[in-house]
């Protein structure tokens, strides 16, 4: 699901909640050769992943199933059969070879490439004789050669389209299957579809299927059709520009709260400004009147920050939760992890929170809890253990840990400043050698705390480890 299917369903799904009514899940799949049902089992996976419940569809069900539109072939067919009945539409006979010559020599003249209707009132005799030939023929709409046809659009208002620039467009092929505009026009009337929102690369479709309602003596539903969504340098949005599915994003580490709350801002804004928004806020907030007419652009870093916030807003516990395919992947925590490896783990991710801006990063941040480092980051040791005293401090700062009876970050700072303020030197330097002799970063959360996270003996093997290695000279580096 690319993230402007997922802003498009979003949409439907907060416009039907304001109006108290029900969202229809629909799979488009006459198109045999682009699509297959597992696709469509995956995207109704990331649906419901994103938390967007539906009212009626394939896995719900409902009084106007089938919801697979191949699986509604037959009712498609019956309509095509009544327009033809009412010379509302007509057989064309037109290879596709004799279309494809056509449409060259109108482009090569300069004219536009649309179909010229030679079969609109087509002699008995030459229909015979193509069937004779074994033409099978698909059938087109008879649009009227004269008038406009005007779409009432909800957001960009009305947008009107002159006959003389449609074209007697195909609705069946000559297959026998239904083409998408008359499978959508037949399924919206025979589900009761009262309103459909969509993306603006469709509105070249609605005239069609407008006239294709009204030659079928059917209602037309409201339309509504949602801004693009662009690039950062504006051209289409493609893999090129990165990820843009849903399910990349997942992967990624994305929370599906985060991806709700971004799709929503891709062309709408909420009236007070706000930025970051549940789904439940989203709901009450919605409306058509504010999806804006010009095109959104798509901006990972934006979404990146909505995550780090939505992140930082559940318990550690649910962080840990969330993130269990990531540590098992990474080795860390796997099944059947000691409890008071669990609780470590938790602690960890409560120290980390306000650093990490996915699932992904939690196990990189939180490794240093379960397993000492086997290198030591080359910047930080040539900063903090090429100094003479830096195997001395280490030592001294495992001698102390070791004598403290209150294993806690304000009983472990007040050792670590009396030291130092003992030596007259600054307590940086003691602090930034340790957080390197327990974690192998120089970066990470508050020092004191970090500490206590560990057992005390962790800790203190920890730092007589690296001491061990600064005095011999020979300390392990990463990258």
């Amino acid at each position: 699901m690319h993230i402007g299917g997922a802003r498009t369903l979003l949409f439907n799904y907060l416009f039907a909640r304001s109006q108290g009514g029900a969202l229809v899940l629909r799979i488009e799949d006459t198109d045999a050769a682009r699509s297959a049902r597992d696709l469509a089992e995956r995207m109704m996976d990331t649906i419901e992943w994103l938390g967007l419940s539906v009212d009626e569809g394939p896995r719900q069900g409902g009084p106007c199933g089938p919801y697979f539109q191949s699986e509604r072939n037959e009712r498609h067919r019956r309509r095509v059969e009544s327009l033809l009945a009412a010379g509302r539409a007509y057989l064309c006979y037109c290879t596709p070879e004799e279309l494809a010559r056509r449409r060259e020599a109108a482009l090569a003249e300069g004219r536009p490439p649309r179909y010229d209707g030679r079969c609109r009132d087509l002699p008995a005799a030459l229909r015979l004789r193509y069937e004779a030939e074994g033409r099978r023929p698909a059938v087109r709409l008879r649009v009227p050669e004269e008038g406009t046809t005007v779409v009432p659009d909800l957001v960009k208002g009305p947008v009107a389209f002159d006959h003389a620039e449609l074209d007697d467009f195909v609705i069946q092929r000559s297959d026998g299957v239904a083409t998408y505009n008359l499978a959508a026009v037949v399924d919206d009337a025979d589900m009761g579809i009262t309103h459909v929102l969509r993306a603006d690369e469709h509105l070249s479709n609605t005239p069609k299927q407008i006239l294709l309602y009204r030659a079928l003596d059917e209602p037309v539903p409201a339309f509504a059709h949602l801004p693009m969504v662009l690039a950062p340098d504006r051209s289409k949005l493609s893999k090129r520009h990165g990820a843009v599915s849903v399910e990349e994003f997942r992967e990624r580490g994305f929370l599906p709260e985060a991806i709700v709350n971004y799709a929503a801002l891709l062309g709408w804004s909420p009236p007070d400004g706000r930025e970051l928004l549940t789904l439940a806020e989203l709901e009450a907030l919605f409306s058509l009147d504010r999806v804006s007419r010009t095109a959104a652009v798509y901006d990972v870093a934006k979404m990146e920050w909505l995550n780090a916030q939505h992140l930082r807003r559940l318990p550690a516990g649910e962080i840990l939760a969330r993130a269990r395919p990531w540590l098992d992947a990474a080795g860390l925590a796997p099944e059947g992890t000691a409890p008071e490896a669990e609780e470590r783990l938790q602690a960890a991710v409560e120290l980390v929170r306000e650093r990490v801006r996915t699932l992904a990063e939690v196990p990189q941040a939180v490794a240093w809890c379960l397993s000492a480092p086997e290198a030591y980051d080359d910047a930080g040791v040539r900063r903090h253990f090429a100094d003479p005293g830096a195997a001395e401090r280490l030592s001294r700062a495992a001698q102390l840990l070791s004598g403290l009876s209150d294993w806690s970050p304000a009983a472990i700072e007040a050792a670590y400043r009396s030291e130092a303020e003992k030596r007259g030197e600054k307590a940086a330097l003691w602090i930034h050698a340790t957080r390197l002799a327990l974690t192998g970063r120089t970066v990470g959360p508050g020092l004191f705390e970090l500490a206590a996270c560990l057992p005390k003996e962790e800790a203190v093997r920890r730092l007589e480890r690296a001491a061990a290695y600064v005095r011999a000279g020979r300390v392990p580096v990463a990258g």
